[in-house]
């Protein structure tokens, strides 16, 4: 549909979704793990939107290429592209993208091995979240909270908030991004081997049946 898309916007000069649907291209193919083809995509629908002269458009492609670099390991380049998405998008009057840039910008501070400051960001970030009512963000908070506590060697918190994350998106019908999936995925590895599959098992099962709010000390 969004490739059908894309040859009708091009044919009729109707850039703004021309820029859509080089977007949803550019998810389907990160999510099926193509990386180089999610760049060019979202580099394609970043072209576009400047081509178009409107800033609001380049917002999701901005995105895109942010969660490449992490997700490629080039994470110099995520930092510098996350804040670039930051301050685009409090320019713009973003305030839910904002906090959810400052989360995967945390998530690149904890992988370059600056825990205090990803430890700050997702604090901040969950604060916001809670104060907001914004519901959909909740299961993100959960994974920062699980990779958090597997990166300060707390593998039974891990374990325990890997299973209150994967109950908070199965409430929402939701699956995790590519990103913070992969970010779950090293969690559950790293709590396994440490634990064993039995005592992860007895805390993940734990967790799923803890509400997202009460998760969180303090």
């Amino acid at each position: 549909m969004s490739q059908a898309e894309l040859t009708r916007a091009r044919a009729t000069g109707d850039r703004p979704n021309e820029v859509e649907a080089l977007y949803a291209l550019s998810r389907v193919a990160a999510r099926g793990g193509d990386l180089p083809g999610a760049e060019r995509l979202a580099g394609e629908a970043l072209v576009a939107a400047m081509r178009a002269g409107d800033r609001r458009l380049e917002e999701r492609p901005r995105h895109v290429l942010a969660a490449v670099a992490r997700l490629s390991g080039d994470l110099l380049r995520a930092r510098d592209l996350y804040k670039a998405s930051i301050a685009l998008n409090r320019s713009l009057g973003n305030a839910e993208t904002v906090n959810s840039e400052y989360h995967n910008l945390a998530f690149t501070e904890l992988r370059l091995g600056n825990v205090e400051v990803a430890r700050e960001l997702f604090a901040a970030g969950r604060r916001e979240v809670f104060r907001e009512g914004w519901d959909a963000f909740v299961p993100y908070i959960c994974v920062a909270g699980a990779a958090l506590a597997s990166a300060e060697g707390e593998h039974r918190r891990a374990a325990f908030m890997t299973g209150v994350a994967d109950s908070a998106f199965a409430a929402l019908g939701q699956v995790p991004d590519p990103d913070d999936a992969a970010e779950l995925a090293s969690v559950r590895a790293a709590a396994v081997d440490a634990l064993g599959e039995e005592a992860f098992a007895a805390e993940y099962a734990q967790g799923r049946v803890v509400p997202p709010r009460e998760a969180f000390p303090g």
